[in-house]
Protein backbone atom coordinates (compact mmCIF):
# COMPACT_ATOMS: atom_id res chain seq x y z
CA UNK A 1 0.00 0.00 0.00
CA UNK A 2 2.95 2.11 0.88
CA UNK A 3 4.62 1.75 -2.47
CA UNK A 4 0.86 1.84 -4.27
CA UNK A 5 0.39 5.40 -2.52
CA UNK A 6 4.09 6.80 -3.35
CA UNK A 7 3.96 5.37 -6.99
CA UNK A 8 0.33 7.53 -7.45
CA UNK A 9 1.82 10.95 -5.59
CA UNK A 10 4.70 10.41 -8.46
CA UNK A 11 1.95 10.46 -11.45
CA UNK A 12 -0.27 12.92 -9.61
CA UNK A 13 2.65 15.40 -9.09
CA UNK A 14 3.84 14.81 -12.89
CA UNK A 15 0.69 15.10 -14.39
CA UNK A 16 -1.37 17.36 -12.05
CA UNK A 17 -0.64 20.64 -13.57
CA UNK A 18 -2.65 20.50 -16.41
CA UNK A 19 -1.67 21.32 -20.13
CA UNK A 20 1.17 22.25 -19.15
CA UNK A 21 3.00 18.81 -18.47
CA UNK A 22 3.66 16.23 -20.67
CA UNK A 23 3.67 12.49 -20.53
CA UNK A 24 7.28 12.21 -19.12
CA UNK A 25 7.16 11.96 -15.19
CA UNK A 26 7.83 14.98 -14.35
CA UNK A 27 8.21 18.37 -16.17
CA UNK A 28 8.98 18.84 -19.72
CA UNK A 29 10.29 21.62 -21.53
CA UNK A 30 7.43 23.92 -22.80
CA UNK A 31 7.61 26.08 -26.28
CA UNK A 32 10.99 26.59 -26.53
CA UNK A 33 12.09 28.78 -28.93
CA UNK A 34 14.80 28.26 -31.99
CA UNK A 35 18.25 29.97 -31.07
CA UNK A 36 19.37 32.50 -33.63
CA UNK A 37 22.43 31.23 -33.83
CA UNK A 38 22.51 27.46 -33.67
CA UNK A 39 25.64 25.96 -32.07
CA UNK A 40 27.86 22.93 -32.39
CA UNK A 41 28.49 21.99 -28.74
CA UNK A 42 30.74 19.50 -27.20
CA UNK A 43 30.05 18.57 -23.99
CA UNK A 44 32.58 16.74 -21.41
CA UNK A 45 30.40 14.24 -19.60
CA UNK A 46 26.93 15.13 -20.23
CA UNK A 47 25.21 12.03 -18.85
CA UNK A 48 24.75 12.71 -15.17
CA UNK A 49 22.91 15.25 -13.95
CA UNK A 50 23.26 18.78 -15.11
CA UNK A 51 24.38 17.86 -18.75
CA UNK A 52 21.07 15.44 -19.90
CA UNK A 53 19.26 19.30 -19.21
CA UNK A 54 22.00 21.09 -20.87
CA UNK A 55 21.47 18.87 -23.99
CA UNK A 56 17.61 18.53 -24.22
CA UNK A 57 17.64 22.49 -24.22
CA UNK A 58 20.11 22.57 -26.37
CA UNK A 59 19.07 20.16 -29.17
CA UNK A 60 15.35 22.22 -28.63
CA UNK A 61 17.04 25.26 -29.25
CA UNK A 62 18.50 23.93 -32.66
CA UNK A 63 22.19 23.35 -31.77
CA UNK A 64 24.16 19.91 -32.46
CA UNK A 65 25.34 18.29 -29.57
CA UNK A 66 28.51 16.20 -29.25
CA UNK A 67 29.36 14.61 -25.46
CA UNK A 68 32.78 13.02 -25.07
CA UNK A 69 32.88 10.31 -21.99
CA UNK A 70 34.01 7.20 -20.88
CA UNK A 71 30.65 5.35 -22.05
CA UNK A 72 29.58 3.78 -18.79
CA UNK A 73 26.72 6.12 -17.80
CA UNK A 74 23.42 4.47 -18.97
CA UNK A 75 21.74 8.31 -19.02
CA UNK A 76 18.26 8.13 -17.10
CA UNK A 77 17.57 11.75 -17.44
CA UNK A 78 16.23 12.67 -20.99
CA UNK A 79 17.24 9.43 -22.42
CA UNK A 80 15.18 9.86 -24.98
CA UNK A 81 17.33 12.84 -26.54
CA UNK A 82 20.69 10.81 -26.88
CA UNK A 83 19.45 8.84 -30.02
CA UNK A 84 19.95 12.46 -31.05
CA UNK A 85 23.59 13.40 -29.89
CA UNK A 86 27.10 12.34 -31.21
CA UNK A 87 28.57 10.30 -28.55
CA UNK A 88 32.68 10.37 -28.22
CA UNK A 89 34.15 7.66 -26.36
CA UNK A 90 37.69 8.12 -23.94
CA UNK A 91 39.33 9.44 -21.36
CA UNK A 92 40.16 12.60 -19.85
CA UNK A 93 43.14 10.97 -17.87
CA UNK A 94 44.58 9.43 -20.86
CA UNK A 95 42.97 9.02 -23.78
CA UNK A 96 41.76 12.32 -25.98
CA UNK A 97 42.15 10.68 -29.16
CA UNK A 98 38.38 11.22 -30.03
CA UNK A 99 38.48 15.36 -29.63
CA UNK A 100 41.80 15.39 -31.86
CA UNK A 101 41.61 17.06 -35.31
CA UNK A 102 37.79 18.14 -34.67
CA UNK A 103 36.07 21.56 -34.65
CA UNK A 104 32.85 22.64 -32.52
CA UNK A 105 32.08 26.20 -31.74
CA UNK A 106 32.01 25.68 -27.94
CA UNK A 107 32.93 23.10 -25.11
CA UNK A 108 31.53 22.92 -21.79
CA UNK A 109 33.45 21.22 -19.28
CA UNK A 110 31.18 19.90 -16.74
CA UNK A 111 33.44 16.59 -16.09
CA UNK A 112 36.30 18.67 -14.60
CA UNK A 113 36.78 16.63 -11.67
CA UNK A 114 40.86 17.42 -11.57
CA UNK A 115 43.12 20.09 -12.73
CA UNK A 116 44.89 18.32 -14.96
CA UNK A 117 42.18 17.07 -16.88
CA UNK A 118 41.06 20.71 -17.59
CA UNK A 119 43.97 21.77 -18.16
CA UNK A 120 44.64 18.91 -21.08
CA UNK A 121 41.50 19.73 -22.77
CA UNK A 122 41.46 23.67 -22.83
CA UNK A 123 45.22 23.13 -24.06
CA UNK A 124 43.74 20.30 -26.58
CA UNK A 125 41.10 22.51 -27.95
CA UNK A 126 42.27 25.83 -27.98
CA UNK A 127 42.31 25.94 -31.74
CA UNK A 128 39.61 23.72 -32.01
CA UNK A 129 36.14 25.78 -30.58
CA UNK A 130 36.24 29.58 -30.15
CA UNK A 131 34.40 29.42 -26.51
CA UNK A 132 35.43 27.19 -23.64
CA UNK A 133 32.66 26.99 -20.43
CA UNK A 134 33.51 25.91 -17.37
CA UNK A 135 31.80 24.20 -14.64
CA UNK A 136 33.07 25.07 -11.23
CA UNK A 137 31.63 26.08 -8.23
CA UNK A 138 31.09 28.29 -5.43
CA UNK A 139 33.41 26.56 -3.55
CA UNK A 140 36.61 28.08 -4.98
CA UNK A 141 35.82 30.75 -2.19
CA UNK A 142 36.15 28.35 0.34
CA UNK A 143 36.30 29.63 3.58
CA UNK A 144 33.42 31.03 3.33
CA UNK A 145 34.00 34.11 5.58
CA UNK A 146 32.89 37.72 5.47
CA UNK A 147 30.23 39.03 3.39
CA UNK A 148 31.50 39.99 -0.22
CA UNK A 149 30.79 37.04 -2.75
CA UNK A 150 31.05 38.75 -5.66
CA UNK A 151 32.61 37.19 -9.03
CA UNK A 152 35.85 39.49 -7.76
CA UNK A 153 36.28 37.80 -4.75
CA UNK A 154 39.79 36.16 -4.67
CA UNK A 155 40.08 32.79 -4.93
CA UNK A 156 41.65 30.24 -2.85
CA UNK A 157 44.53 27.93 -4.68
CA UNK A 158 46.28 26.62 -2.25
CA UNK A 159 45.41 24.41 1.42
CA UNK A 160 47.03 26.14 3.77
CA UNK A 161 49.95 23.96 5.22
CA UNK A 162 48.54 24.15 8.92
CA UNK A 163 45.09 22.59 8.19
CA UNK A 164 43.96 19.83 9.63
CA UNK A 165 43.58 16.30 7.90
CA UNK A 166 39.76 17.23 8.25
CA UNK A 167 39.67 20.74 6.96
CA UNK A 168 42.08 19.66 3.82
CA UNK A 169 39.43 17.38 2.60
CA UNK A 170 37.01 20.50 2.74
CA UNK A 171 39.96 22.66 0.98
CA UNK A 172 40.77 20.22 -1.58
CA UNK A 173 37.36 20.06 -3.88
CA UNK A 174 37.46 24.12 -4.13
CA UNK A 175 40.78 24.18 -4.53
CA UNK A 176 40.41 21.92 -7.66
CA UNK A 177 38.05 24.05 -8.88
CA UNK A 178 40.06 27.17 -8.71
CA UNK A 179 43.20 26.05 -10.50
CA UNK A 180 40.80 24.63 -13.49
CA UNK A 181 39.21 27.69 -13.77
CA UNK A 182 42.88 29.20 -14.00
CA UNK A 183 43.81 26.68 -16.13
CA UNK A 184 40.51 27.32 -19.08
CA UNK A 185 41.65 31.37 -18.58
CA UNK A 186 45.43 29.97 -18.84
CA UNK A 187 44.37 28.54 -22.59
CA UNK A 188 41.52 30.58 -23.54
CA UNK A 189 42.09 33.85 -22.03
CA UNK A 190 39.28 35.83 -20.14
CA UNK A 191 37.94 36.79 -23.63
CA UNK A 192 37.22 33.22 -24.28
CA UNK A 193 36.46 31.61 -21.09
CA UNK A 194 32.68 31.23 -19.55
CA UNK A 195 33.29 29.95 -15.74
CA UNK A 196 29.73 29.80 -14.02
CA UNK A 197 30.25 28.83 -10.24
CA UNK A 198 27.22 27.25 -9.40
CA UNK A 199 25.47 26.93 -5.50
CA UNK A 200 23.80 23.71 -4.38
CA UNK A 201 21.97 22.20 -7.59
CA UNK A 202 18.60 20.55 -7.11
CA UNK A 203 15.61 19.66 -8.92
CA UNK A 204 14.91 16.36 -11.13
CA UNK A 205 18.17 13.80 -11.23
CA UNK A 206 19.59 14.77 -8.28
CA UNK A 207 22.28 12.21 -7.46
CA UNK A 208 22.66 13.45 -4.10
CA UNK A 209 20.41 13.33 -1.53
CA UNK A 210 20.36 16.56 0.20
CA UNK A 211 17.24 17.93 -1.44
CA UNK A 212 15.56 14.96 -1.84
CA UNK A 213 15.37 14.27 1.81
CA UNK A 214 13.42 17.63 2.65
CA UNK A 215 10.69 15.86 -0.19
CA UNK A 216 10.73 12.97 1.35
CA UNK A 217 10.81 14.14 4.77
CA UNK A 218 7.84 16.74 4.66
CA UNK A 219 5.60 14.51 2.83
CA UNK A 220 6.27 11.90 5.78
CA UNK A 221 5.27 14.62 8.56
CA UNK A 222 5.70 14.80 12.05
CA UNK A 223 7.65 16.63 14.21
CA UNK A 224 10.28 18.08 12.17
CA UNK A 225 13.56 19.93 12.98
CA UNK A 226 14.16 23.18 11.71
CA UNK A 227 17.48 24.11 12.13
CA UNK A 228 19.27 27.28 12.94
CA UNK A 229 18.21 30.46 13.31
CA UNK A 230 15.14 32.04 11.66
CA UNK A 231 17.15 34.80 9.80
CA UNK A 232 20.08 32.27 8.57
CA UNK A 233 19.58 32.43 4.84
CA UNK A 234 19.61 29.19 1.67
CA UNK A 235 20.44 29.53 -1.12
CA UNK A 236 20.06 26.74 -4.53
CA UNK A 237 19.25 26.62 -8.06
CA UNK A 238 17.06 24.15 -10.28
CA UNK A 239 19.15 22.33 -12.65
CA UNK A 240 17.05 23.51 -15.48
CA UNK A 241 17.55 26.98 -14.56
CA UNK A 242 21.08 26.64 -14.53
CA UNK A 243 21.78 24.47 -17.63
CA UNK A 244 19.27 26.36 -20.17
CA UNK A 245 21.20 29.64 -18.67
CA UNK A 246 24.16 28.48 -19.33
CA UNK A 247 23.25 27.48 -22.94
CA UNK A 248 22.07 31.37 -23.39
CA UNK A 249 25.89 32.33 -22.29
CA UNK A 250 26.73 30.36 -25.26
CA UNK A 251 24.31 31.51 -27.98
CA UNK A 252 24.89 34.94 -26.35
CA UNK A 253 28.99 34.82 -26.39
CA UNK A 254 28.99 36.52 -23.02
CA UNK A 255 32.36 35.86 -22.30
CA UNK A 256 33.29 35.82 -17.97
CA UNK A 257 32.67 34.55 -15.10
CA UNK A 258 29.34 34.38 -13.16
CA UNK A 259 27.94 33.42 -9.53
CA UNK A 260 25.22 30.49 -10.50
CA UNK A 261 22.89 31.15 -7.25
CA UNK A 262 19.60 31.27 -6.36
CA UNK A 263 16.58 32.15 -5.64
CA UNK A 264 15.64 35.32 -6.62
CA UNK A 265 15.88 37.05 -3.84
CA UNK A 266 17.39 36.07 0.07
CA UNK A 267 15.34 32.84 1.26
CA UNK A 268 15.67 31.92 5.21
CA UNK A 269 15.67 28.47 5.88
CA UNK A 270 12.19 28.84 7.59
CA UNK A 271 11.02 29.62 4.14
CA UNK A 272 12.38 27.28 2.62
CA UNK A 273 11.12 24.44 5.00
CA UNK A 274 7.53 26.18 4.61
CA UNK A 275 8.22 26.59 0.92
CA UNK A 276 8.94 22.67 0.44
CA UNK A 277 6.12 21.53 2.88
CA UNK A 278 3.24 23.71 1.19
CA UNK A 279 3.45 20.84 -1.84
CA UNK A 280 2.17 18.24 0.55
CA UNK A 281 -0.45 18.17 2.98
CA UNK A 282 0.77 15.76 5.91
CA UNK A 283 0.55 17.41 9.29
CA UNK A 284 3.58 18.72 10.37
CA UNK A 285 4.59 20.13 13.55
CA UNK A 286 7.96 21.73 13.28
CA UNK A 287 10.44 22.07 16.27
CA UNK A 288 13.46 25.23 15.98
CA UNK A 289 16.53 24.39 17.04
CA UNK A 290 18.78 27.60 16.88
CA UNK A 291 21.39 26.98 19.50
CA UNK A 292 24.47 26.06 17.32
CA UNK A 293 26.29 24.51 20.48
CA UNK A 294 23.45 21.86 20.63
CA UNK A 295 23.38 21.33 16.65
CA UNK A 296 26.81 20.64 16.88
CA UNK A 297 26.73 18.26 20.01
CA UNK A 298 24.56 16.07 18.22
CA UNK A 299 25.68 16.11 15.02
CA UNK A 300 23.42 18.18 12.84
CA UNK A 301 25.97 20.53 10.58
CA UNK A 302 24.40 20.41 7.37
CA UNK A 303 20.54 19.70 6.22
CA UNK A 304 21.31 21.09 2.48
CA UNK A 305 21.08 23.73 1.53
CA UNK A 306 21.03 24.81 5.67
CA UNK A 307 24.51 24.42 6.88
CA UNK A 308 25.58 25.20 10.59
CA UNK A 309 26.82 28.82 10.65
CA UNK A 310 30.31 28.30 11.73
CA UNK A 311 32.87 30.83 10.21
CA UNK A 312 34.14 28.82 7.73
CA UNK A 313 30.60 28.53 6.41
CA UNK A 314 28.98 31.44 7.41
CA UNK A 315 28.99 33.24 3.79
CA UNK A 316 28.51 30.08 2.32
CA UNK A 317 24.75 31.05 1.09
CA UNK A 318 25.35 34.81 0.08
CA UNK A 319 26.60 35.05 -3.36
CA UNK A 320 26.22 37.74 -4.86
CA UNK A 321 24.32 36.30 -8.13
CA UNK A 322 23.36 40.31 -9.50
CA UNK A 323 25.54 39.38 -12.38
CA UNK A 324 23.80 36.52 -13.75
CA UNK A 325 20.33 37.71 -13.11
CA UNK A 326 21.58 40.58 -15.67
CA UNK A 327 22.89 38.18 -18.22
CA UNK A 328 19.71 36.13 -17.94
CA UNK A 329 19.35 34.26 -15.48
CA UNK A 330 15.84 33.22 -14.70
CA UNK A 331 14.52 31.18 -11.58
CA UNK A 332 11.06 29.12 -11.69
CA UNK A 333 9.35 28.86 -8.33
CA UNK A 334 10.64 26.17 -5.50
CA UNK A 335 6.46 24.85 -5.57
CA UNK A 336 7.55 24.08 -9.67
CA UNK A 337 11.03 22.20 -8.33
CA UNK A 338 9.92 20.41 -5.48
CA UNK A 339 7.00 19.10 -7.37
CA UNK A 340 8.82 17.62 -10.54
CA UNK A 341 11.70 16.22 -7.83
CA UNK A 342 8.92 14.21 -6.03
CA UNK A 343 7.42 13.19 -9.46
CA UNK A 344 11.14 12.38 -10.40
CA UNK A 345 11.67 10.61 -7.06
CA UNK A 346 8.81 8.69 -7.20
CA UNK A 347 9.75 7.53 -10.49
CA UNK A 348 11.35 4.10 -12.25
CA UNK A 349 14.33 6.59 -12.66
CA UNK A 350 15.17 6.16 -8.98
CA UNK A 351 15.43 2.90 -7.11
CA UNK A 352 13.06 1.93 -4.57
CA UNK A 353 15.91 0.91 -2.20
CA UNK A 354 17.63 4.35 -2.52
CA UNK A 355 13.88 5.64 -1.71
CA UNK A 356 13.75 3.22 1.37
CA UNK A 357 17.03 4.30 2.62
CA UNK A 358 16.78 8.51 2.30
CA UNK A 359 14.69 8.39 5.76
CA UNK A 360 16.16 5.14 6.94
CA UNK A 361 19.55 4.77 6.87
CA UNK A 362 21.97 5.06 9.95
CA UNK A 363 23.02 8.53 8.99
CA UNK A 364 20.03 10.11 8.36
CA UNK A 365 19.16 12.82 10.64
CA UNK A 366 14.96 10.76 10.42
CA UNK A 367 16.67 8.39 11.96
CA UNK A 368 17.66 10.43 15.35
CA UNK A 369 14.65 12.92 15.17
CA UNK A 370 12.38 12.15 17.63
CA UNK A 371 15.70 11.37 20.21
CA UNK A 372 17.02 15.04 19.75
CA UNK A 373 14.04 16.90 19.75
CA UNK A 374 13.11 15.34 23.34
CA UNK A 375 16.95 16.18 24.31
CA UNK A 376 15.93 19.94 22.68
CA UNK A 377 12.58 20.09 25.32
CA UNK A 378 14.35 18.80 28.46
CA UNK A 379 17.62 21.06 27.84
Amino acid sequence: MKNSRRKFLGISLGLGLGSMVKANPWRELAQVEKSDNPLKILILGGTSFLGPHQIAYALERGHEISTFTRGRTVPKIHPEVFSKVESLIGDRENDLEALKNRQWDVVIDNSGRRTKWTEDTAQLLQDQVKYYMYTSSLSVFYPFTGDDFTEERPLVTEIPSDASEQEKATYEYGVMKATSELATLEAFGPERSIIVRPTLIVGPGDRTDRFPYWVARLEKGGDVIIPGGRDEVVQYIDVRDLAEWMIRLLEDEAAGIYNGSGPASPMTTNAFVHGVHACFSSPVNYVQIDDRDFLLENGITGLQPWVVQLPQFAGMSKSDNSKAIASGLTFRPLAETVQDTAAWWYSDAVPPERRENILTNERALSTREEEIIEKWKNR
